[in-house]
């Protein structure tokens, strides 16, 4: 059941990002209604970031994991390289947790 869930999910995947392509000469977007999309995707975007940094296991994540986001936050907005970035981040995080902040 499971694997029959993955492949259709990767296929459903498959068949959006073909769509695109293939639409894009059929449908024309306003350009608000284009600025309003990527602006939506803006906001799905931070609101994971926001979940994932903030939650865990069900409960508050502790001010170690959101410190980590947010100094790998800081050094991408700084156009920092990304192995910078991640290190950064989970570098952060892991001396806060060994300094005993959860």
């Amino acid at each position: 059941m499971t694997m029959t869930a993955v492949l259709a999910l990767a296929v459903g995947v498959f068949l959006v990002r073909l769509a695109g392509p293939l639409m894009r000469s059929r449908i024309n977007v306003s350009e608000r209604s284009e600025t309003l999309m990527k602006r939506g995707a803006i906001v799905v975007l931070a609101a994971l970031v926001v979940t994932g940094a903030l939650f865990a296991d069900g409960g508050f994540a502790g001010w170690a994991l959101p410190a980590g986001v947010l100094v790998g936050g800081l050094l991408a907005w700084r156009r920092a390289p990304i192995l910078i970035v991640v290190v950064a981040a989970a570098g952060t995080t892991a001396l806060l947790r060994l300094g005993g902040i959860a």
